[in-house]
C-alpha cells in the first residue's frame, strides 16, 4: 500500500527537527503541520503537543524527524533517529533533504525496526548481507512513499464542497476532506513561530503582520456592544409592530399586500440575524451572515446614491410636475380607447346596448380617477419628497415603494380588469353549465364530478333562452375583457420587474461571489495534482492545487432564502386562468418562501 505524506511547502527549507502532524485514520496517509526546530527538550515537546491537541481537538503527534544537513550538524540525522524511542509510534518517518536536490528521501521505520536498529548500533556488528537487505528494503520503502506538497495557508482557509452536514448516518469523510479539516482545525498550532522567545521554535504558515490581526480582534470586541444596541432597537420595533391595533384585519391585510411592508419585515429578520452576538456555528451560517451584511451595505449605498440624485437639482419637483400630465395623458388614451370600443372596433359588430352600458360605466370611473388625481396634485410633491427618504434604508425599499405607487396610480386599470374579468367569467361558467344542460348532464357539487340528469321541457326552454342570450353577448364582454387584461398584464409585468430587482438585491450572495473572484481558493470544489519531481532514487513528489468552485454553483449554494416573487402557477395554468377569466394577482406572495 502506498504511503501518502501531505507536506507543507513552507517547511521545504526548515531547519532540522521533529515533524508534528496527524495520521489519517482509515487511510495510509499522514499530514505534516509543522517542524519543531532543534534544540528542544523532548518533555517540553510532548507537553506542547498535548496542549495543542486539547485546544484544537485534533489527534496530533510527533510523526518523525526532518533533516536538512548544515555545517556542524553531521550527527543530527542519527540523533533524530534515536528520538523514535522517546516518541513511541507505530511508524516513524525519517525524512531527509539534501542541498541542491529537489526531492526528499524518506525512510519509514516501524517500532520493531527501531529496536533492531538500536541493538545493531549498540553492538556495532553488521554483516554485508544484512546491509544489502536493509538497502533493498529502503528502496522498497522509498518506492511506496508519495509526497503531496500543499500550500498550508490556502488549505487552512478553504472550504471543501459539498459541505459536510455532520450527520452520523452519512458515510465517513474522505481522505481529502480529513486533510482539509485537520489543517483548518490546527490553527492554535500556528500561533508559535521561530521568532517567539520561548523554549520551542517551529516552522509553518505564519500570518503576515500581527498588527492586522490585533485590529481585527479589536473590531470584533467593539462589535459586541453595537450588536446589543441594534438588538435592543429591533426588539423595540418588534414590540411596536406587535401592538394589537396592527393585528386588525384591514391593517394586517394591507401590510401583507404592500411591497414596502413585506420588504421591511424581511430586512427586520436580516437585522435580527446580524445583530446576534453569538458567533457563527459553522461555515454555512458564517457565509449566510456575511452575504446578508454585504447585501445590506450595498443596498444602503445604492439607496444613498439614489437619494442624493433625487434631492439634487430639484429632481423631485420635476417628477411631481411630470406625474400629473402623465396621468392626464393616460386617462385621455383610455378615453379614446373606450370611445373606439363603443363604436365598431376593427369592423366588429357588437351588442349596441351592452356596449354603451359598459363604455359609459368605464368612462365614469376614468373621470372619477382623474378628479382624484387632480385633488391629490398639491400633495404629490410632498409625498415624493418624504417617500424619497426611504431610499436611505436601501435601494430595495425605494423599488418596493415605487411598486406600491404604481399599484396605487393604476388602481383604476385594476378595477377595469376586475369588472371585465368577473363579467366574462360569469358568462363562461354560465355557458358551460347550460351546455351540460343540453346534454342531460349536471355538476355534482358533493362528489365533484359530472353526473347524468333528466330535465323537463320548461327547464330546457329557459336554458335555451339563457344560453342564446349569453352566447350573443359574449363577444362584447370578451372584447372589453381582452383590452383591460392586456393593460393589467403590462402593469403586472412592470411590477414583476421591480419585484425581481428587489429579490435579486436580497438574495444574491455578493460576499460569496466576491470571495470566489478575489480569493478563489476559499471555496474549493476539489483538488488537482501536478508532478513536481520524479527523479530516480527519490520518492514521487506531487503538488496539490485547489480547484475553485464554479460561479454558478456559488450562487446556487449561497443564495439567501427569500420570499418568492415568481408566479405560483405554471405558464399553462396562467393561460388557463386568462381564458376562463380568473383573476391574476401580483406575483409577490409573503407566505411562499423559497431557497
Amino acid at each position: 500500500m502506498v504511503l501518502k505524506i501531505f507536506f507543507p511547502q513552507c517547511c521545504n527549507r526548515a531547519d532540522s527537527g521533529l515533524l508534528v502532524g496527524r495520521w489519517i485514520s482509515g487511510h495510509d496517509s499522514a499530514v505534516v503541520l509543522a517542524v519543531i526546530h532543534y534544540p528542544f527538550i523532548p518533555g517540553q515537546v510532548k507537553q506542547y503537543v498535548q496542549q495543542m491537541q486539547a485546544q484544537s481537538g485534533v489527534e496530533l503527534s510527533v510523526l518523525g524527524s526532518w533533516s536538512l544537513p548544515k555545517e556542524g550538524q553531521e550527527g543530527m540525522e542519527s540523533f533524530l533517529r534515536d528520538l523514535s524511542t522517546i516518541f513511541p509510534q507505530e511508524r516513524w518517518l525519517q525524512i531527509r533533504r539534501q542541498m541542491g536536490k529537489t526531492g526528499f528521501t524518506c525512510e519509514v521505520l516501524s517500532r520493531d525496526q527501531n529496536a533492531v536498529a538500536a541493538q545493531r548500533r549498540v553492538k556495532k556488528q553488521k554483516k554485508e548481507e544484512e546491509e544489502d537487505g536493509d538497502a533493498e528494503e529502503k528502496e522498497e520503502d522509498e518506492e511506496k512513499v508519495i509526497f503531496v506538497h500543499y500550500e498550508q495557508r490556502k488549505v487552512m482557509l478553504s472550504q471543501l464542497h459539498p459541505i459536510d452536514s455532520g450527520d452520523a448516518k452519512t458515510d465517513p469523510p474522505s481522505e481529502l476532506r480529513q486533510v482539509f479539516q485537520t489543517v483548518a482545525l490546527s490553527q492554535p498550532l500556528f500561533f508559535l513561530d521561530k521568532y517567539d522567545d520561548g523554549p520551542l521554535k517551529s516552522t509553518h504558515w505564519q500570518s503576515e503582520g500581527r498588527e492586522a490581526s490585533i485590529i481585527v480582534e479589536l473590531l470584533k470586541q467593539a462589535s459586541v456592544p453595537l450588536c446589543l444596541l441594534l438588538s435592543w432597537m429591533l426588539s423595540v420595533w418588534t414590540w411596536i409592530c406587535s401592538i394589537r391595533i396592527f393585528n386588525f384585519y384591514p391593517l394586517r391585510f394591507l401590510s401583507s399586500k404592500l411591497s414596502t411592508c413585506v420588504q421591511l419585515s424581511y430586512r427586520t429578520e436580516h437585522m435580527k440575524t446580524l445583530s446576534s452576538p453569538k458567533p457563527a456555528a459553522g461555515h454555512t451560517q458564517f457565509m449566510r451572515k456575511a452575504n446578508m451584511l454585504v447585501s445590506v451595505l450595498v443596498d444602503v449605498a445604492l439607496g444613498v446614491l439614489l437619494m442624493s440624485w433625487l434631492y439634487r437639482d430639484d429632481h423631485i419637483t420635476m417628477l411631481a410636475n411630470t406625474l400629473v400630465p402623465a396621468a392626464d395623458h393616460v386617462a385621455k388614451e383610455l378615453d379614446q380607447l373606450l370611445q373606439w370600443l363603443m363604436g365598431a372596433p376593427a369592423g366588429l359588430k357588437m351588442n349596441r346596448a351592452l356596449d354603451q352600458v359598459l363604455g359609459r360605466f368605464f368612462l365614469y370611473h376614468i373621470h372619477l380617477w382623474i378628479s382624484y388625481i387632480h385633488l391629490m396634485s398639491p400633495f404629490i410633491e410632498g409625498i415624493l419628497w418624504y417617500g424619497g427618504l426611504s431610499a436611505c434604508l436601501g435601494l430595495s425599499f425605494a423599488l418596493s415603494l415605487l411598486s406600491d405607487m404604481v399599484a396605487l396610480f393604476t388602481f383604476h386599470i385594476y378595477c377595469f380588469y376586475v369588472y371585465g374579468a368577473r363579467l366574462y367569467c360569469l358568462k363562461i361558467y354560465g355557458l358551460s353549465s347550460l351546455w351540460r344542460l343540453f346534454r342531460g348532464k349536471k355538476w355534482n357539487v358533493l362528489r365533484q364530478r359530472v353526473d347524468s340528469c333528466s330535465y323537463d321541457l320548461d327547464q330546457l326552454f329557459i336554458g335555451t333562452l339563457l344560453f342564446t342570450v349569453l352566447l350573443f353577448l359574449l363577444p362584447t364582454t370578451a372584447l372589453y375583457y381582452l383590452v383591460f387584461t392586456l393593460l393589467r398584464l403590462v402593469v403586472v409585468l412592470f411590477q414583476g420587474v421591480l419585484h425581481l430587482s428587489v429579490d435579486f438585491i436580497n438574495s444574491f450572495p455578493l460576499f460569496a461571489v466576491g470571495l470566489r473572484v478575489c480569493r478563489s481558493y476559499r471555496l474549493a470544489e476539489g483538488v488537482k495534482f501536478r508532478v513536481l519531481c520524479d527523479e530516480p532514487g527519490v520518492a514521487l513528489h506531487l503538488l496539490m492545487e485547489i480547484n475553485p468552485l464554479k460561479v454558478s454553483t456559488v450562487v446556487q449554494t449561497y443564495r439567501t432564502p427569500t420570499y418568492s416573487c415568481y408566479p405560483r402557477d405554471s405558464w399553462l395554468a396562467l393561460v388557463k386562468k386568462l381564458f376562463v377569466g380568473e383573476l391574476i394577482y401580483p406575483w409577490r406572495h409573503k407566505t411562499t418562501k423559497a431557497d
